[in-house]
This record gives C-alpha cells, structure tokens and sequence, in this order.
C-alpha cells in the first residue's frame, strides 16, 4: 500500500511539474500574439498598396506580360506551404498540410506537375518521413519572420516561375498558410499568386469614376519591377498571419494541456486519499485484531 501511495505521489509531482511548464508557454504565446497581430496589420497597407499599383498597371493597359498572362495548358504549378518549426500548438501545422494536400490532389487531377516548396520544420518533417521530394524547404523562426527571409523566398520564387516550362520553371505560383481571423479561428487558405487573377467590379463599384495613369518608361517594365515586391510583399504578409495563427493556437493547445493537468492533479491525488484512507483502515484492523488476540489470551 505504501508503494502505492509513493507512485501516486510521484505522478501528482510530475504532472505539477508539466502544469508549470504549460502555463509559461501559454503566458509565453500571449504576451507575444499581441506583437504578431500589430506586424501583420502594419505590414497590411503596403501589401494592398503594392497590390492596387500592380492592378492599376495590368488592367488599364492591353499589355503582354508574364504577370497576368495565363497558360493556356499549364504543365507545372510550384506550391509554398507554411508551418511551424516547433510543435505544441494542437493541430495548427497539421491542418495547414492538409490543405496543402487537397491543393496538390486538385492540381494533379488537372494534368499539373506540383512542386512544393516548405516553409517549417514541420512540414520538411511530413515529407521526410513520407519519403517525398521537394524542391527547397526553409526554417526558423516562423513564430516571429523575418522580411530577409520573405525576400528570399520571394526570389526563388519568381526566378522559378521566370523560367520556361522547358528549363524546368512553373506556370503556376499558389501559397498555402493560415489566415488569422479571431483569438479562437484561424483558417488554412490556398491563394494562387500567379499569374494574377482580378475580380471583375460589382455594378456599383463599375460606376465609380477609376483614376487614369502614365507609366514611365512603360507598362512592362513597371510590371518587371514590381513583381519581386509584390510576391514578397505577399508571401511576407503570410508569413505574419501565420505567425499570429501559430501563437494562437500554441496558446489555446496549452492552455487545454494545463487544464487537463488539472484534472490528473485532482485524480491522482483522490486516488491518493483513497490509498491513504485503506491503508490506515487496514492499520487501525490490525491493531484491533491485535489487542482482541491479546485479551483473548
């Protein structure tokens, strides 16, 4: 009975402990979720910025350009997907490669050769194991990114789909990650980049008078330029949801393991008492036993 008790003992000291742990990792994601969600939404206005000047470009002049240029047959689609490095945020890296992998499905089932390109360790880690090719995984800090690293995506990226589809380049540019909607809802999105694609205006914005611009030297070389920092500005404004997407669910993941702690604490320790109360009823027995034996004598 007293080996009994020492191993519950034993369980309620290490479960304490891990409660200890949790709860700093979740005030950890907490106090940093406020830092993540303040980049994202700074670095929002210059992402749609450079949004509005690539459209203004590609949709008021009858222009041949790579940007939004379509394959007729497209042959080969590079997809980015985003993850985390570390785990302990429940199933945020997992729903995101799922919708990673219904993406490639659709692709492949479209005649399209899919290269993937990672972003997290998590996702180098799924592939890996399932002995799956990918052309270039990045990785660090994916809870906190950094602009360098989205330019340097952004470049492999757009060097990629710069190339002809001969010399092994894609026709296709889609990105995969985590939309950032509520402290309680992230979404994993797929967005295609490239080519670009414009949503046609409702009847009411039709209406809206539409500023007329000149472009110097012309229209295709303001594209040239400003391609680059559009995939970058795109990827990097990602990258930030991501993060915040991450923190999120790394805060809610422990704070149900420390509430779950709870509950073993509590167990434990009842089942503590109960061996605690058998084992001094099992005394009090003997004594009594004990002394009836003696004053029977």
């Amino acid at each position: 009975m007293g080996a009994q008790i020492r191993v519950y003992r034993q369980k309620i000291a290490s479960t304490s402990s891990m409660k200890k742990i949790f709860k700093a990792m979740e005030l950890i994601a907490t106090s940093r979720i406020g830092k993540a969600r303040s980049r994202a939404r700074a670095a929002s206005p210059y992402a749609d910025a450079i949004t509005r000047a690539v459209s203004a470009v590609a949709s008021q002049n009858d222009i041949d350009h790579v940007l939004t240029t379509k394959v007729e047959n497209p042959t080969r689609a590079a997809v980015l997907i985003l993850t985390s490095d570390r785990g302990l945020a429940g199933a945020y890296s997992t729903n995101v490669l799922k919708r990673g992998e219904a993406l490639t499905k659709r692709l492949r089932e479209d005649g399209k050769e899919v290269r993937p390109y990672l972003y997290g360790r998590k996702a180098q880690a799924f592939y890996d194991f399932r002995e799956r090719e990918y052309d270039q995984v990045w990785t660090g800090n994916t809870d906190a990114p950094e602009v360098e690293r989205a330019q340097e995506i952004g470049r492999t990226l757009v060097d990629r789909f710069l190339q002809p589809t001969e010399e092994d380049g894609v026709d296709e540019l889609y990105l995969v990650y985590t939309e950032f909607q509520s402290m309680v809802k992230q979404e994993p999105v797929a967005r295609r980049l490239l080519p670009l694609a414009f949503v046609e205006q409702d009847d009411e914005a039709a209406h809206e008078p539409t500023a007329l611009y000149d472009f110097e030297p012309n229209p295709e070389e303001v594209l040239d330029a400003l391609l680059p920092r559009y995939i970058e500005s795109k990827i990097f404004a990602a990258m930030l949801e991501a993060s915040a997407s991450e923190l999120a669910a790394r805060q809610r993941a422990m704070k149900s393991a420390a509430d779950n702690a709870d509950d073993l604490i509590k167990k434990y320790t009842l089942l503590r008492n109960n061996a605690r109360q058998a084992e001094i009823t099992q005394e009090l027995s003997e004594l009594i036993a004990g002394a009836d034996a003696l004053a029977a004598s």
